[in-house]
């Protein structure tokens, strides 16, 4: 599995826990919904172990770079959590404006 498979994947299943999180939002207080959003940044991080250990991916392993003489490199979870951020971040802005208007 690619990386651009692997960032769409975690998306897929991002959007299923947020919107398990949105029902759950609609019977907790508003205190409480708050707290749905640090849920939401486990279950990423979850989801990326989970998908890596599905697809055989050793996150803490080195990323293969195509500039061989690169003496820094990064490794598989780096690489991932780079790719992937941007779709947390409009998954978790987007249930942040769904619980907070309930």
């Amino acid at each position: 599995m690619n990386i651009d498979e692997f960032r769409a994947e975690l998306e897929t299943r991002l959007l299923i826990e947020k919107q398990y999180l949105i029902q759950e939002a609609s019977s907790i207080d508003e205190q409480e919904r708050l707290e749905l959003l640090g849920k939401f940044n486990e279950k990423y991080k979850e989801l990326i172990k989970r998908l890596a250990n599905e697809n055989g991916i050793a996150l803490n392993a080195s990323y293969p770079s195509e500039n061989s003489s690169d003496s820094e490199s990064l490794s598989y979870e780096q690489i991932i959590l780079g790719k992937t951020m941007n779709v947390y971040d409009r998954l978790s802005d987007g249930l942040y404006e769904e619980i907070t208007n309930i």
